[in-house]
């Protein structure tokens, strides 16, 4: 059972590539939804050639603020595990850079989390009202058919960015480029409780997407390959205990 305290420590952790015009209104809406939360903003520059890193910078008014910048573009799960090693809490939440994951979601999957009475909890948005291009829907939609049968994965949006978990959990998962599309299969086979909540989905309105069909379809291929080998040479349940004497 999950101890629960009158005052929430999380961080929030954000990884952005070329997203200047996004983060400060994004840090914002963190902040006002987790106004009763205490918490810090874990911004992670992956590499961008804009002005992201001094947009956030430029955040003086927040003072739970932070950047952690990547001389080059590593990719939205090293970046995300950059942010979860700096961390200073052991509750984190996650969100794309983008501004399509609406924030004022997170107190209703913090409180999710809360009930769980699992050791291990992975609380995953679910895109209910998806403003993605139709191209885009179809590719997530023969994604999760693909995921059903390779993986028997049942969570319906498994590529959605906005999860709140701790870190306990994400430190007992194989790490690998490309992760954070698996984790709720990877949760799963862990043996977390996996929580799904429905959330808002935002259409981008500044920027540009960072990933075409084509290329998502390309890597996902071998993901795949690598997630099937992680799964067969990992036991299913382990089991032990300590003894004392």
């Amino acid at each position: 059972m999950k101890t629960k305290t009158k005052k929430l420590e999380l961080s929030v952790v954000i990884p952005v590539l070329n997203e200047e015009q996004n983060v400060k209104e994004l840090a914002y809406e963190i902040d006002k939804a987790l106004k009763n939360f205490s918490h810090e903003i874990i911004f992670v520059d992956d590499g961008s050639k804009d002005d992201t890193r001094n947009s956030v910078l430029a955040l003086n008014n927040l003072k739970q603020v932070r950047l952690i910048v990547h001389k080059k573009c590593y990719g939205q799960s090293i970046a995300m595990r950059s942010g979860i090693l700096k961390s200073n809490c052991n509750l984190i939440a996650t969100l794309d850079g983008d501004g399509q994951n609406d924030p004022s979601d997170l107190p209703a999957m913090i409180k999710a989390y809360f009930k769980s009475n699992s050791k291990l909890t992975l609380v995953a948005g679910i895109r209910y009202k998806r403003k993605d291009t139709l191209s885009k829907k179809i590719a997530s939609i023969f994604a999760r058919y693909i995921r059903r049968i390779l993986f028997s994965d049942t969570h319906p949006d498994s590529g959605c960015g906005i999860r709140v978990f701790s870190k306990e959990l994400y430190s007992s998962l194989p790490f690998f480029n490309h992760m954070h599309r698996f984790f709720t299969i990877l949760a799963l086979r862990y043996n977390a409780d996996v929580i799904g909540v429905n959330v808002n989905h935002r259409e981008r309105v500044r920027g540009k997407s960072k990933y075409s069909n084509l290329g998502r379809a390309m890597v996902g291929i071998i993901d795949v390959l690598g997630v099937l080998w992680v799964l067969k040479r990992t036991p299913k349940d382990i089991s032990f205990f300590e003894e004392t004497k």
